[in-house]
């Protein structure tokens, strides 16, 4: 994979669409092969790089080494928490999931950061998560859903932030939507929007009268996010969602350790536009064909799943408390409103569902703790990779973690325009021979992880002061990766690390590798 044959050369000089075509498409070809090394613990740790060993590299802006990254990377942040936002507001902290959209603004317009011009490339807008709970200073937006005392006189401190770009220059940034809570991913729709969603699960009710567990809508134009829920899209421990453009079925993921169902909402009003999602549908629950309650909290790679799926009636139902006997779960633990209707139709379980992402007729999809851990308890094992075939509806374990060498609890993934996958970890400082520290995973071609990336933060007092942020001295380097998505054109990678809460713009010769 270190170098580009000839065909390879060609095909590059074709759309990126047809190439993510091809290349993801040739994913369906890995499973046999993978399967046949699925015994051998040596195939589950990672390769080398295709990108070269890491490093760390300085940020363009601070001068502050904050990643680790191959030969020929670099980057640049922006809205740290605690920075200044447009509004005048501090940027708030805890970043999280993220999408890229493009607004069609090619005119000059402004300076950048560095003083030049902004140019004539097209604008690039970035809607951020911030995976806040109750807080005494929640995020004034212009979409605010609930005011009202969440628990011990705070407020709903959650929200999005909304980011502007152009030819690798920030261009500013304000708040969207707040009055939500743990506002952890989400997904971007096929016209040009962000689905936030909330990862709570909860019976409770704010003093203003509002629930929690929802997903919203946030326009790229943020003074049009209104912050109103999706309440057709269920409440639950939700993680992310993604669209098949192709019908408009939205599919969400749930993050509920071992009573994770996966979902899918049949929309009634598939014209594709800000708020139509308002307008109701059927919110479903998928079960594998012959295989009732098919437990997916621990896999082998190659594993198949056919699913079909059946109707929930009340996507707003309240959680209930596991009925004894319920497998792998603690006494009290509670069961979502729409798992406990799907399970008793037979509908499947994973350990925690995670990131999703379309790309060209299929659903990639995280259960960040697939597996066991030392004690054999399910569902606490490194985690996988799924793909779901949205033609044949079938689901495939494309990458099951055998170690935390080879991926130490995969969260958020995104699918980059030449069809590489990314994968951001949230295990922890995930020590290897680049010393402790958060990794960004890439797949190759034939599904074997290598590292793309390290967390490299680790701030004094001295160097905050320098460069001029807010954010609180330490060592930061296992704090998570979250929110990767890629420019339209493929050649910037954006990513975020949780705490402090920075944002970064990676470009490189990604050409050189799979992604």
């Amino acid at each position: 994979m270190n170098s580009i044959n000839p065909s390879r050369r060609q095909l590059l000089k074709g759309s990126a669409a047809m190439m993510a075509m091809g290349t993801v498409g040739s994913l369906g070809g890995l499973y046999s092969r993978q399967a046949i090394a699925a015994g051998d613990p040596a195939r589950l740790a990672p390769v080398p790089s295709p990108y070269g060993p890491l490093a760390p590299v300085a940020d363009a802006v601070t001068g502050l080494s904050l990643l680790q990254l191959p030969p020929g990377f670099a980057y640049s942040t922006f809205a740290w928490s605690g920075d200044v936002m447009a509004d005048g507001q501090p940027c708030p902290d805890r970043h999280d999931g993220m999408a890229v959209m493009a607004t069609g603004r090619g005119h000059a317009h402004g300076v950048g950061r560095n003083g030049r011009g902004q140019g004539h490339g097209p604008e690039l807008v970035l809607i951020r998560n911030h995976e806040r709970g109750a807080v005494s200073n929640p995020i004034g937006a212009p979409g605010v859903y609930d005011t009202g005392d969440v628990g011990g006189g705070n407020l709903a401190g959650g929200g999005t932030t909304t980011l502007r770009y152009r030819n690798g220059e920030w261009l500013g940034v304000e708040a969207s939507l707040g009055g939500t809570v743990v506002n952890c991913a989400g997904g971007l729709t096929p016209w040009g929007t962000w689905l936030t969603c909330e990862e709570v699960k909860t019976n409770a009710v704010s003093s203003a009268g509002k629930k929690h567990g929802y997903v919203f809508e946030v326009h790229p134009d943020a003074e049009r996010t209104n912050g109103r829920p999706l309440i057709a899209l269920g409440r639950f421990s939700h993680e992310a969602v993604a669209i098949d453009p192709r019908t408009g079925y939205v599919y969400l993921t749930e993050d509920d350790r071992n009573k994770s169902g996966l979902y899918r909402f049949v929309p009634n009003d598939r014209s594709g536009r800000y708020g139509s999602l308002e307008n109701g549908g059927q919110l479903q629950a998928a079960r594998a064909k012959g295989r009732p309650n098919a437990d997916l909290t621990v896999a082998s790679i190659g594993d198949v799943f056919d699913l079909e799926w059946v109707d929930l009636p009340d996507p707003d139902l309240d959680s209930i408390v596991a009925p004894a006997g319920f497998p792998d779960v603690s006494a009290g633990d509670t069961l979502s409103g729409p798992f406990a209707q799907g399970w008793a139709e037979g509908g499947l379980r994973m350990s925690r569902g995670e990131g999703i992402w379309y790309a060209h007729g299929k659903m990639f999809i995280i259960d960040t703790s697939t597996g066991t851990d030392s004690s054999g308890r399910k569902g606490r094992g490194n985690g996988s990779v799924w793909v779901l075939d949205l033609a044949t509806q079938r689901l495939k374990a494309l990458f099951v973690s055998g170690n935390q060498l080879a991926a130490h609890n995969p969260d958020n993934i995104t699918v980059s325009p030449r069809g590489g996958v990314v994968l951001c970890e949230d295990g922890g400082e995930s020590p290897d021979q680049y010393g402790p520290g958060a990794r960004l995973i890439g797949l190759t071609r034939g599904g074997e992880s290598f590292y793309l990336g390290k967390n490299n933060v680790e701030l004094t007092s001295t160097q905050i002061a320098g460069a001029d942020k807010q954010v609180e001295e330490g060592d930061h380097r296992g704090s998570e990766f979250c929110g990767a998505c890629w420019s339209p054109d493929g050649r910037t990678l954006f990513v975020n690390i949780q705490t402090p809460g920075i944002t970064f713009a990676i470009t490189g010769p990604w050409l050189h590798g799979p992604l």
